[in-house]
């Protein structure tokens, strides 16, 4: 299941309020209908957005386990890197 984080919240009600203002100053709706309407869309808008951000996180998540998973490696740790030789090795 989705569960969206704080991050994601405030996007998505930003979203809402920037989307209500535009819509409402662009097509100036001036009856009731018409503002329930604006208030709809962008309403709907918002969580598109926060959902959207949502499913992106998980997808990478998953892709770090498989990735994880591949190498046998604990979540989040990277394969060791081979040590780099000392400059005087590299001298002849």
């Amino acid at each position: 299941m989705l569960r969206p984080t704080a991050a994601h919240l405030v996007y998505g009600s930003g979203t809402v309020v920037g989307a209500t203002v535009a819509l409402l100053l662009t097509l100036g709706p001036a009856s009731g209908p018409g503002v329930a309407l604006v208030g709809v869309a962008a309403l709907l808008l918002g969580l598109l957005v926060t959902l959207g951000l949502a499913l992106l996180r998980a997808r990478a998540r998953a892709e770090t386990r498989a990735g994880a998973a591949g190498t046998g490696l604990p979540e989040g740790r990277d394969a060791p890197r081979p040590e780099p030789e000392p400059a005087s090795s590299l001298r002849r």
